[in-house]
């Protein structure tokens, strides 16, 4: 289930909201608000949710965690976080606002079908989006794209994610397809995002026991 939260932008917060604790009947002001993040996740509970990012976090998310005056939004319905649980308020995420360095990317996860997801145009944001570490890239043979995975990802001890070439390889630990241009990246184009995201719709099943078999990696065209 897509999940979204949004942090308010101090530079647009006039009137001192972040961290506030909201009333009943206040007025929240989604123009001051910037989405911090945009993912699939396997909860809609709200307690859940906040538990997740305070003590595991998330690959995609771009705030420090979820706090007082955030706000997250399931199923259509909006709630702020408070002191004490959550208030369900009225908010118009179109309001809101994102950074500039976004890129659009087909974002792959163990276990779990492909979903478009927005990441940071940084290299401290493309590590985490990946679990943290070193990156590499893995081009693919005539395609401008690429996948941006964890180098380190099975020293890590992470999940098997994707089969590649003949079945043998394995890349393990999120990853991310992203646009190449020139010597950058830069946001997949409808028609990449179709095809990736139909790519690895289907998550493969895939035991520890062959991803610590497969310790290296071998550039397979797709």
């Amino acid at each position: 289930m897509r999940v979204n939260i949004y942090h308010i932008n101090k530079a647009r917060d006039v009137n001192g909201k972040l961290y506030s604790v909201y009333q009943n009947g206040d007025v929240v002001d989604p123009s001051i608000y910037d989405e911090v993040f945009s993912a699939e996740l396997d909860t809609t509970n709200l307690e859940e949710i906040h538990r997740m990012m305070k003590f595991e976090g998330h690959p995609l998310m771009r705030a420090a965690n979820l706090t007082v005056s955030d706000v997250v939004v399931v199923n259509g319905r909006a709630h702020i976080c408070q002191p004490r649980g959550f208030e369900e308020i009225d908010f118009d995420v179109n309001k809101t606002q994102k950074p500039d360095n976004l890129m659009r990317v087909v974002y792959v996860e163990p276990n779990k079908p492909a979903y478009v997801a927005d990441v940071e145009h940084t290299l401290e944001a493309e590590q985490k989006a990946v679990g943290g570490g070193l990156i590499q890239t893995l081009y693919f043979e005539d395609d401008n794209t690429t996948i941006i995975a964890n180098d380190e990802s099975k020293l890590m001890g992470m999940p098997g994610n994707r089969r590649f070439g003949d079945g043998s390889t394995i890349v393990a630990g999120p990853f991310f397809v992203v646009g190449i241009a020139g010597d950058d990246f830069r946001s997949l184009t409808d028609e990449e995002v179709e095809k990736y995201m139909d790519r690895f719709a289907v998550p493969d099943q895939i035991s520890q026991e062959e991803v610590e078999a497969d310790m290296g990696f071998t550039f397979i065209p797709m």
